[in-house]
């Protein structure tokens, strides 16, 4: 009797334990096998690690901060107590600046609290990865920048100078430059000699003028233009959406060349309506005034592609908390691992945008929620395109270096790879 009872007492409690595990409110696998258990709190998008350890070549002012002052005679390489501001006033050429920010954080020696994503190591035995504060974009803007003057022979020299002290480095030589760091922002950049550096991890904003074998996704970072107007600092207002009275807006040349073409045939689309400003000009300091105050008081800000698919416009309509209206069939956009562009852009293609009436239309129609959706995610993420000296955590330098430290692993295999092959890239042949 009593075997009895305890036989269906074993059955009833082996009955419940089945039933248990099979709408899962007992999990067998956390008590024999912890390592199979799912984790209860996800993991930060990117995780704390030790920063990149960067070697910088101590290249003569003339590579670099000597272009800003064409009137000092220092060659000396630069260190972090004669670092210059950027020069005010300076136009343009701040958009392809990039090359001196990312200088500067190495430079910067800090107060050991921050935290940063790269620093300067002075034995390149220790180094992941090698910086070479070469200014080839401000080189392009200051020696020749109509490519007919006589002072683009002083960029090409440059160049020729460079790549002849890179030759005799033995860390050049030892990954053929596959680890080393050029930034090139300007398509015009290092243009002579380019396909020289083809190897190398290049920071660029884009793919337009470049053909796969000389710079792509695989080994390069994407980096966002510097925004030229100035940051929207204090937009708390309590009705957003409402106090910008003006629908979309833009302000700038509207002949450019490849995809560019397409602002010309927007200017006639987007003509005659009282609530889109579509202004051709220049960029003067003016001028720039006018176009921040313009994106300030614009729900959305138009961005065309300019001579490439990328343009300077969007980082400033990110800093200005305008809503993007990104017109590019081909762009690639800084930091899109991390950041989700459909979260506070809009995108149309060629075709949408240049159908008269559509994208208007579908603006107008915008819901206000969304919008003010949009708006919040602007001012959550724009210090990720700041950037500045000293640099600050997060920002634009040191999402880039943090970029630089995903190339790497591809980087280490090309190189492991070279040293074995005896035919290189045969899979490629086949």
């Amino acid at each position: 009797m009593y075997k009895k009872a305890s036989l269906s007492l074993i059955f009833v409690i082996l009955l419940l334990i089945s039933y248990s595990i099979f709408i899962g409110t007992v999990d067998f696998r956390s008590y024999f096998f912890p390592l199979l258990q799912s984790p209860t709190v996800t993991p930060p998008l990117c995780a704390p690690s030790s920063p990149l350890r960067v070697y910088m070549y101590d290249l003569p002012r003339r590579f670099n901060v000597g272009m800003l002052n064409r009137r000092s005679p220092v060659e000396t390489p630069m260190t972090a107590l004669a670092w210059p501001p950027w020069p005010k006033n300076s136009g343009l050429k701040r958009q392809h600046s990039v090359e001196f920010w990312m200088m500067g954080s190495l430079l910067y020696e800090g107060d050991g609290v921050e935290e940063r994503e790269a620093v300067r190591v002075s034995d390149p035995e220790m180094a992941d990865a090698f910086f070479v504060p070469f200014f080839s974009s401000l080189s392009f803007n200051t020696h020749g920048h109509n490519m007919t003057d006589p002072d683009t022979e002083i960029d090409r020299q440059l160049q020729i100078d460079l790549l002849k002290l890179l030759r005799q480095s033995k860390y050049w030589q030892r990954s053929g430059g596959r680890d080393h760091v050029i930034p090139m922002t300007h398509p015009n950049a290092f243009r002579f000699l380019r396909e020289q550096v083809n190897a190398s991890i290049q920071i660029v904003v884009d793919f337009g003028r470049y053909p796969r074998i000389m710079s792509n996704l695989s080994k390069d970072v994407v980096a966002p233009y510097v925004h030229v107007v100035d940051s929207f600092k204090i937009d708390d207002t309590p009705d957003p959406f409402e106090s910008r009275t003006t629908l979309l807006f833009f302000r700038g040349r509207t002949y450019r060349k490849d995809e560019g073409i397409v602002r010309v045939k927007l200017a006639k689309i987007l003509s005659g309506y009282d609530d889109v400003h579509y202004e051709r000009s220049i960029a003067t300091d003016e001028n720039i005034k006018l176009s921040s105050k313009g994106m300030r008081s614009s729900k959305f800000c138009l961005n065309p592609a300019g001579d490439t698919p990328s343009s300077c416009r969007l980082f400033d309509a990110i800093v200005s908390h305008c809503v993007p209206v990104i017109i590019s069939d081909q762009i690639e956009l800084p930091f899109e691992n991390e950041i989700d562009y459909s979260q506070f852009s809009i995108f149309f293609s060629f075709k949408e945008a240049l159908e008269p009436g559509y994208m208007v239309n579908q603006l107008r129609k915008f819901p206000k929620e969304r919008w003010i959706e949009m708006w919040k995610r602007l001012k959550d993420i724009s210090h990720h395109y700041e950037f500045q000296y000293p640099p600050k955590k997060e920002d634009a330098v040191n999402m880039l270096w943090r970029q630089v430290k995903h190339k790497l692993p591809g980087v280490k295999l090309a190189v492991h790879r070279s040293r074995r092959l005896k035919v290189p890239d045969w899979w490629r042949r086949r």
